[in-house]
């Protein structure tokens, strides 16, 4: 297996993870009525508790970064790991699921704009590649719930602001991964994250809720298969892809959600939901089939890295 085809394979075992591990989340959020930062907060907790002792034993040094890169795991911490997940649940709680991730999810055209605009040459394939994603999950999620029609401007705002947050992430930690390994990129920005929440909802406060211990089971699984397991995966293929080609196949998540749902919880599917995982997984193909040339500049080794 190509080195190319490996970084597709652990994309799409990132969007796997966080499309099977959605329906874990909408029974935590909707059953056990646990507020989605605190969920978010958690679950980072429960990643950075497994990482943390395998770092020490296994890669000691990884854990070390230069002092002049601090304000760039700063910045990736709490623009790229807790802005995006409080954003993105946010959007949940405003907008219900399906636009939720409808609005995320049109993050790799912005990737793709902004690689243009960097002197990228988007190729045609590559634009197909992106509306096919973006109208196969429009199709995918379906109907918008008609609650969000009511929401404020401010709200919408923060909705859209997913996806352009979604892209920076993709391009900013491509930067990193061009001198720092995956678990370094991960454990320095979820210790910046949890510590972000950790002020908006004080570990204090989530211990006197008194959550039951099958409630922090389901944690510590949202932080293995929600949090860790797609991380890793996503940052290992990131670094092997282009920006946009990683961006198109995490597009797959909603295609998994659905179809994990579909299996576990019996929710059916309309014929428009199949023709719109249809177009996802043809934007996946198509992304797979895009000119390479952004791989090597974006591999090409930088130092210091920019802020």
């Amino acid at each position: 297996m190509s080195d190319r085809a490996r970084g597709r394979a652990l994309v799409f075992a990132a969007a796997f993870f966080w499309g099977t591990s959605a329906t874990l989340a909408r029974h935590v959020f909707r059953d056990l009525h646990v507020p989605a930062l605190t969920v978010v907060e958690l679950r980072l907790a429960f990643a950075l508790a497994l990482l943390l002792p395998w770092m020490l034993i296994r890669r000691r040094d990884a854990l070390s970064v230069e002092r002049r890169d601090v304000p760039y795991f700063l910045v990736l911490g709490t623009c790229g790991v807790a802005i995006m997940q409080g954003g993105y649940y946010y959007s949940i709680s405003v907008f219900g699921v399906g636009l939720a991730i409808l609005l995320q999810y049109l993050a790799p055209s912005l990737v793709m704009i902004w690689d243009w605009l960097r002197g990228g040459r988007v190729s045609a394939i590559t634009l197909w590649a992106v509306g096919c994603a973006i109208l196969g999950t429009a199709l995918l999620v379906g109907g918008v719930d008609t609650s969000a029609l009511r929401a404020t401007p401010w709200q919408w705002a923060i909705g859209f602001s997913t996806s352009i947050v979604f892209a920076f992430y993709i391009v900013y930690s491509k930067r990193g991964l061009r001198r720092y390994a995956p678990e370094t990129m991960l454990f320095w920005s979820f210790v910046v994250a949890l510590v972000v929440w950790a002020v908006v909802t004080p570990p204090t406060r989530i211990a006197a809720a008194g959550y039951p211990p099958a409630a922090w089971w389901m944690f510590a699984g949202l932080g293995v298969f929600s949090t860790l397991a797609p991380f890793v995966c996503f940052y290992a293929g990131l670094r092997r892809l282009p920006a946009t080609e990683a961006g198109v196949i995490a597009t797959l998540e909603p295609v998994v959600a659905v179809v994990a749902a579909w299996a576990f919880l019996g929710e059916g599917l309309r014929p428009m939901q199949w023709g719109g995982a249809a177009l996802v997984l043809a934007a996946a193909v198509l992304a797979t089939r895009s000119p390479d040339e952004s791989v090597g500049r974006d591999a090409t080794p930088v130092a210091p890295l920019e802020h």
